[in-house]
């Protein structure tokens, strides 16, 4: 059958060279919410939010206008390239192509991930796995479809009522799972002593209630620093339970520094009993400034 005649009756249509690609990026489209989803479960479960009020889940809803083109950008550089390196394999090396397609899928990604080491300073043990892992479903995928004929709106559409079902799916469960965290409750005792942060900032803490800052934000000062002051100086603080002072349900040093530099500050207390922290945001509520302290 040439590829200018139309099928007839009982025929069935050609497989265009360039079918395999297509539901590639089809695949890769789909699979994308999904793969965005397991890395934030990854990096947010049972971590501190740091207070930021649906800023995370904002990005995931202009993500399916973007999904087509970055299908496309996959399949181009990882799926499509294993699939072509995969056929030209000598005879001698024998196995399912399917196996092979896969491995080199896996090493495409893996040298993508090692090119992101040596250009950006990427870490390898948090990109490898994410690089190489999401060549193996449009593999697995494309094998069952590769030989069939081309329906574009077809696997397209299969492709992302699929991805929708499943990121929901998931998505509600692997909410509740990752909102399980609790910040650790520290007594005065346990607050006192010397905090760094960016920058240069330190904060020590007294026994009997005084601090010293250096390099430190507090409110109020310079809007165009996000309404913050850097403050060098002495001052004072207290520990106040679950928000007492601000609108907040967490513990928090309030420090309120001599002078002029700066206002009374609320450093919200995070991280974990081993690790603890101290934050606070500036500016936005959504997207401010955020300023962390950790324990010398």
């Amino acid at each position: 059958m040439g590829w200018g005649k139309t099928a007839g009756p009982g025929e069935r249509r050609p497989v265009r060279p360039n079918d395999d690609w297509n539901r590639a990026a089809a695949l890769c489209a789909g699979q994308l919410p999904l793969v965005w989803l397991a890395w934030w479960f990854a990096v947010q479960a049972g971590r501190d939010d740091y207070g930021y009020v649906g800023g995370a889940y904002l990005g995931i809803c202009c993500v399916p206008l973007a999904l087509p083109l970055l299908g496309l950008v996959h399949a181009t550089l990882q799926i499509t390239p294993a699939a072509a390196l995969a056929g030209l394999r000598p005879r001698a090396l024998r196995g399912p192509g399917w196996a092979w397609h896969l491995a080199l899928s896996v090493l495409i990604g893996a040298a993508w991930a090692a090119l992101g080491r040596v250009l950006w300073g990427w870490p390898l043990g948090d990109t490898l796995p994410w690089f190489a892992g999401a060549g193996v479903l449009p593999v697995l995928v494309l094998d069952r479809l590769r030989g069939r004929p081309w329906r574009g709106r077809r696997v397209w559409l299969g492709s992302a009522v699929a991805s929708s079902v499943l990121f929901v799916g998931c998505g509600i469960p692997a909410a509740v799972l990752a909102d399980d965290y609790e910040p650790p409750r520290l007594s005065a005792r346990q607050l006192t002593g010397t905090w760094h942060g960016a920058h240069g900032s330190v904060l020590r803490l007294a026994p009997g209630g005084e601090a010293r800052l250096t390099r430190l934000p507090a409110r109020g000062g310079d809007d165009e620093r996000g309404g913050f002051s850097v403050c060098d100086g002495t001052g004072t603080w207290t520990l106040e339970r679950d928000g007492e002072f601000m609108d907040t349900d967490r513990d928090g040093v309030l420090l309120r520094p001599d002078g002029e530099c700066g206002q009374e500050t609320y450093w919200t207390v995070g991280g974990t009993e081993q690790d603890p922290e101290l934050f606070v945001r500036f500016g936005d509520p959504d997207a401010g400034d955020l300023r962390i302290l950790t324990r010398d």
